[in-house]
């Protein structure tokens, strides 16, 4: 009862570092795609991978830029980030613990900031949005990828909900309006959107955080007695399989 969102986090993701590294919807991906091919050939000297979980934007950085850093709340996760790279051989990324609203970082001192999948994790998304454009150098570029709320307000409040039953240090999934916002108010200029979708298997969804059997039911309920719009809108299955939509913004 006296946990605070930041060791909720750290106490959620720790013993589930290794799933992370391994898992397929997070290890694979056209916004991965996407990434190398901005990356490649630009001579990044520094990159920076906020909230890295399972390292795989470092990973896909690493052949195109001089350094990059991984970055994550989870001392666990980033042990087997640094593991993972050990392993393939990676001899040019390293990893810093830290929150992402305060970067133990000087201004200006990375070439390009990514983050992919960690930001609906973010205790104050703003905040850490202006910490990534300080640390950013003049003319340097970022990549933002997350999955986006839609804007109609059932939709969102089932979307939030299965995530917060899934895993309780879930904050918030921000619409596409909301980001664009966000990422103005911190000093960024947000290109166009990239929209993808990604279907969620149940099973491996739910066994990847180890969520317990009475909030996984719950999932299953809820599903169970939601209007058609919810059922349309994210495609769920008989066997609790859904689709999410995600995005991939460019900014400068």
């Amino acid at each position: 009862m006296d946990k605070t969102a930041h060791s909720l986090v750290s106490e959620q993701f720790g013993p589930r570092a290794a799933g992370y590294v391994t898992s397929a919807v997070h290890a694979q991906g056209e916004d991965l795609n996407e990434l190398a091919a901005f990356a490649r050939g630009r001579g990044l000297a520094r990159a920076l991978d906020l909230g890295c979980g399972g390292g795989h934007v470092s990973f896909t950085l690493a052949p195109h830029v001089g350094t990059v850093i991984a970055y994550d709340l989870s001392e666990a996760m980033l042990l087997a980030v640094a593991q993972e790279a050990k392993t393939r051989g990676i001899a040019n990324l390293s990893t810093r613990q830290g929150l992402v609203e305060a970067l133990p970082f000087e201004d200006a001192s990375f070439d390009f900031v990514a983050t992919r999948y960690s930001a609906h994790h973010w205790h104050d998304v703003p905040r850490a949005l202006r910490e990534a454009r300080r640390v950013l150098k003049p003319g340097g570029r970022a990549m933002f990828m997350d999955v986006f709320a839609p804007e109609a307000p059932l939709l969102d409040t089932f979307l939030q909900t299965v995530e917060m039953l899934r895993d309780p240090s879930h904050v918030r999934n921000y619409s596409l309006r909301e980001w664009t916002a966000m990422l103005r108010e911190a000093g960024f200029t947000p290109g166009e959107p990239v929209r993808r979708r990604i279907r969620l298997e149940f099973k491996s969804w739910i066994a990847r955080m180890r969520t317990p059997p009475v909030q996984a039911d719950a999932v299953l309920a809820l599903q169970a007695r939601v209007p058609k719009e919810v059922i349309a809108h994210f495609a769920v299955e008989r066997d609790g399989s859904f689709s999410i939509d995600t995005m991939s913004v460019e900014a400068a």
